[in-house]
């Protein structure tokens, strides 16, 4: 059952109005302010900030923070996304080292590494992937690693490399429905990024696969049902689906808020369709509640082994 509630409410500059459930507090706490401080510090980047995800303030006084190598600048302009675009500068030979380092300092048990895109390089960044995965397993051996990478389109061998550094979890997003994409991300293909997942399970053996999508762009509920069939072909066993927000007026317009009653019948009906872990809310994404949601995904998989 949805929510009966109304979607659209009168804007005052041309853009929808949050509604009360995905309004968030101003971080305030002092372990946010040496999160920043230590990001600062180690000069890292986060897509937390970049990204400028509503999440920031609660992930960041648990001292967790998603960090974004390779730089903050993109070679793609995707009309949802907050980071910039333009020509990236040099690789960064100590940002493995340094994120090695932030990590211990903050104690972190769980991280999630992510990137812009890279078109300039040769293998996408893939190799800075691998090193910062061989720098935390050599710096922080309990820290477990997730990626979320690019699509590295048109870069042989890229993902072999970051699968054979092997991540326990190799995440890579959707976004959206295939309908979509030449509005919503025009630089990707949605057949070439199943393919990667659909190679990252395959090449894996064992690794954890997750994608994620965002809603309120003007998608239908059957594409939306459609893209969890996709996903389910390619053996992905984490869904994520969280509501999209706009970042600027720049950016593409939010279409519609979808309720908390329709995120639960899309986390419901994907759980059905045989995903090992589902998260499905308004404020949902890739990497929120990652640590907590890993250790979901690895009981859930033990249970399935089991009979359970």
């Amino acid at each position: 059952m949805t929510d009966p509630v109304p979607l659209r409410q009168p804007p005052t500059d041309g853009r929808l109005r949050k509604p009360a459930w995905i309004r968030v507090k101003a971080p305030t706490s002092p372990e946010y302010g040496e999160t920043r401080r230590l990001m600062r510090e180690k000069n890292l980047h986060t897509v937390c900030e970049e990204a400028a995800c509503p999440n920031l303030g609660e992930c960041w006084s648990q001292r967790h923070a998603t960090v974004m190598i390779l730089g903050d600048t993109c070679t793609r302009a995707c009309a949802f996304c907050n980071v910039k675009t333009g020509k990236p500068g040099a690789v960064d030979p100590l940002e493995p080292e340094n994120l090695a380092i932030a990590l211990a300092e903050m104690g972190m048990k769980h991280v999630v590494i992510t990137s812009v895109d890279r078109d300039d390089l040769d293998d996408g960044g893939a190799g800075q992937f691998v090193q910062c995965i061989e720098r935390i397993r050599a710096t922080a051996p309990a820290t477990t690693i997730e990626v979320l990478v690019p699509d590295f389109r048109r870069k042989p061998g890229a993902l072999e490399a970051v699968v054979a550094a092997r991540p326990d979890v190799f995440n890579h997003n959707l976004e959206t429905v295939p309908r979509l994409y030449q509005a919503i991300r025009p630089g990707a293909r949605y057949f070439h990024s199943l393919k990667l997942l659909d190679g990252a399970k395959i090449l894996g053996d064992g690794i954890f696969t997750k994608s994620g999508i965002m809603v309120g762009l003007g998608e239908e509920k059957a594409e939306v049902l459609q893209v969890m069939d996709d996903l389910r072909s390619a053996n992905v066993d984490f869904l994520t689906i969280g509501q999209y927000l706009q970042p600027t007026p720049r950016h593409a317009a939010v279409e519609r808020f979808v309720t908390p009653g329709e995120f639960d019948d899309y986390a419901r009906i994907a759980r059905a369709k045989g995903f090992l872990k589902v998260s499905a809310t308004p404020l949902t994404r890739s990497s929120y509640h990652a640590g907590k949601d890993f250790e979901a995904l690895r009981e859930a998989r033990r249970a399935k082994s089991s009979g359970g």
